[in-house]
């Protein structure tokens, strides 16, 4: 068995993973026969202490770790430049994690993190996660966790988002003000909370405006380039075809703009696109792409604050924090 953890020991012996520690440590608290029992278990495993979690453990590692789905996403960037300008100014290193958009890549991040490689931990939960045990493990064991952007509501922790709701409302209202009738909603999963609220944005904008909402104009993506272009030019390729998108990705618009392209459509002739970016380039693209431009960078700074607010006072009342997006216009939309 590779990898023997005091968790696997814990499991094997039937005991909490804190006894099987403190029978390691030889500590007072833990009877002889346990610890016998422990050790001899130990050693049929070969199990190997990790001295780097045991060094962590006697002090601060001045480590704040950064769970991220991807960095190649724009917004994902400037949030790390917001969260380094926070942590060096406390003396702190920034350890970034990436999942690839894979539950079981995090949950395994969050695992190694219970060693002490990081003293908190700000995170950008994956398309995948719907269990947050990994979260609430870290946080029974006095880890400051920090949500941003992708957040977990059913958890009682610090959270730094958007006006994700308004937003899309307000993305949707200018397609329908610029003569969208037909307007689709590209999105990538059906977990994210951000999903929800800007499909309830999206809802509420059509309603508002007398255009009857179909489920068939929200449009699942995938995380790979390929399939989604091949999924817009089968929709875009209709001679009903939406006369206008919003991708509520970033990813996603470029994507739409490689689809029209592709198959001669233009824009914003043929159809309108707005989609939530913080590219520096959008305004560089032909044409420029209209956004919804979250402010990353901020962000990142508010949830590092608010890590380090919680890393300074344990029982710190740490509630959610909303800093709206901002509408940017451009030739996309007409």
């Amino acid at each position: 068995m590779g990898n023997v953890t005091i968790r696997i020991l814990a499991r094997e012996l039937q005991l909490s993973a804190a006894t099987v520690s403190k029978a390691l440590a030889d500590s007072h608290e833990i009877s002889q026969s346990t610890k016998k029992r422990v050790l001899e278990m130990a050693a049929a495993l070969n199990y190997t202490p990790n001295p780097y979690a045991s060094s962590l453990r006697r002090k601060k590692s001045n480590t704040i770790a950064v769970v991220l789905p991807e960095v190649a996403d724009s917004f994902f960037s400037q949030a790390i430049d917001g969260i380094e300008a926070i942590a060096q100014d406390k003396g702190y290193h920034v350890l970034v994690c990436l999942t690839h958009e894979r539950a079981l890549k995090e949950q395994a991040i969050l695992h190694e993190m219970l060693g002490g490689r990081a003293d908190g931990i700000l995170i950008s939960s994956c398309s995948e996660t719907t269990d947050p045990s990994s979260i609430l493990e870290l946080q029974e064991k006095g880890v400051p966790v920090v949500f941003f952007d992708r957040i977990c509501e059913e958890l009682d922790t610090a959270k730094v988002v958007t006006d994700d709701r308004n937003s899309a409302y307000k993305a949707t209202d200018h397609l329908i003000r610029s003569g969208c009738r037909e307007i689709a909603f590209l999105t990538i999963s059906e977990n994210l909370s951000i999903s929800h609220e800007r499909i309830e944005g999206y809802k509420h904008a059509l309603d508002e405006r007398g255009i009857k909402f179909k489920m068939t104009d929200i449009i699942p993506c995938t995380h790979h380039a390929e399939d989604n272009i091949h999924l817009l030019k089968k929709i875009l390729g209709k001679k009903d075809h939406p006369d206008g998108i919003i991708a509520s990705v970033e990813k996603l618009a470029v994507q739409v703009y490689q689809a029209c392209h592709e198959l001669g459509l233009k824009i914003p002739e043929d159809v309108k696109v707005i989609g939530f970016s913080n590219l520096v380039t959008a305004s560089l693209l032909n044409p420029s792409l209209t956004t919804i431009t979250q402010p990353a960078f901020e962000m990142g700074r508010a949830a590092a604050t608010l890590l380090f607010k919680a890393l300074g006072n344990k029982g710190a009342d740490l509630s959610q924090v909303v800093i709206p997006s901002e509408l940017q216009v451009r030739d996309s939309t007409g």
